[in-house]
């Protein structure tokens, strides 16, 4: 029987993923309906720690941010998301504080050490993001970031929770390093669905499977995919010419059949040759999933990115990797 504070960390490791997809989803909400400078100062609000309201106070806020007239509904959607993921900080805080006191139960110590590392991070990136006037590579980082941080808080609940791997399963052992490869193209599929989002690039591509039409005389890398791009007093609603955010959309749509097509060969290669339901139930979980986040991403282009589908895109895509990590643990386990 496992340690009562052991039990307790698990709790609270499960609290915080479910408050980092939270997290996700509002981010992802922010920057889709342009919030993502609703306030032009960081941690605060036009120097407030909420949205100035009353006539007084925003008269105050316009003076002093002359450029950034208030408003609103945008700087709430900003403001919302940092509360949520102040207290995601002040939970990963906790585990890491938790963890060290266990350690002799148990518990890890270096994982929850790292993800406060990278949520400290992420707190320089959610400045950043305003600091430089959201500066593509800083924005793409910070949700690459939000997913780092669901992914290791997952990966530290899966170590924290005691399960047997079936014994009957040693003919899907190999699976486990395509499992880590699988992680990796889809790593690199959210950060280009990152650089897409935040160059602007969703809309630029009306038509399926590819673009409308002669979108292969259209595609240049030479500034495409500049990590420093020129300097600008601000990158909102993007910087780039159409031919570039052209590139980078055909990249994105080619990089996502090229992971659907590798995650199904593995979700169909783990379901045939599994014995045991545990490896099929994963594996049909992960099928499951690639087909919602397929159908969520041909619908951002048939219905011209609704707000409702883009964010769901985001979410889904965090619980595809979720999904995937798992069974690549329960995989690596059986090895």
């Amino acid at each position: 029987m496992q340690d009562k504070k052991i039990i307790t960390l698990r709790k609270l490791v499960l609290i915080s993923i479910l408050l980092t997809i939270v997290v996700v989803s509002l981010g992802a909400y922010t920057r889709l309906t342009h919030a993502g400078l609703g306030c032009p100062d960081w941690p605060g609000c036009y120097g407030h720690l909420d949205v100035p309201k009353t006539a007084e106070e925003i008269s105050r806020a316009e003076a002093k941010f002359p450029e950034r007239p208030v408003e609103a509904h945008k700087a709430w959607n900003e403001m919302i998301h940092r509360y949520f993921a102040g207290s995601l900080g002040l939970f990963v805080l906790a585990i890491s504080i938790l963890a060290f006191r266990a350690r002799q139960h148990g518990a890890p110590v270096l994982l929850p050490l790292a993800i406060l590392a990278v949520i400290v991070f992420q707190a320089a990136l959610g400045m950043w993001t305003v600091t430089m006037m959201l500066m593509p590579v800083v924005v793409m980082g910070h949700l690459l970031g939000g997913f780092t941080t669901l992914c290791l808080l997952f990966l530290l609940y899966l170590r924290l929770t005691p399960y047997r791997v079936p014994g009957g399963d040693s003919n899907v052992r190999r699976y486990a390093k395509f499992g880590m490869i699988g992680i990796v193209l889809l790593t690199a599929q959210i950060a280009l669905g990152g650089w897409t989002s935040s160059n602007y690039a969703a809309l630029v591509c009306t038509e399926l499977p590819i673009c409308q039409g002669n979108w292969s005389s259209e595609l240049t890398f030479e500034n495409s995919f500049d990590l420093v791009p020129p300097e600008r007093e601000s990158y909102e609603f993007g910087h780039l010419q159409h031919d570039e955010r052209v590139t980078i959309h055909v990249m994105h749509r080619i990089g996502a059949i090229i992971v659907t097509l590798y995650l199904m060969w593995l979700s169909i290669k783990v379901l045939t040759r599994a014995n045991s339901q545990f490896f099929k139930t994963g594996a049909l979980a992960l099928m499951t999933v690639l087909g919602i986040q397929v159908g969520l991403g041909v619908s951002n282009i048939v219905f011209s990115l609704p707000l409702s589908v883009a964010v769901s895109h985001n979410v889904v895509a965090a619980c595809l990797m979720l999904v995937l990590i798992s069974l690549t643990y329960s995989l690596k386990r059986k090895a």
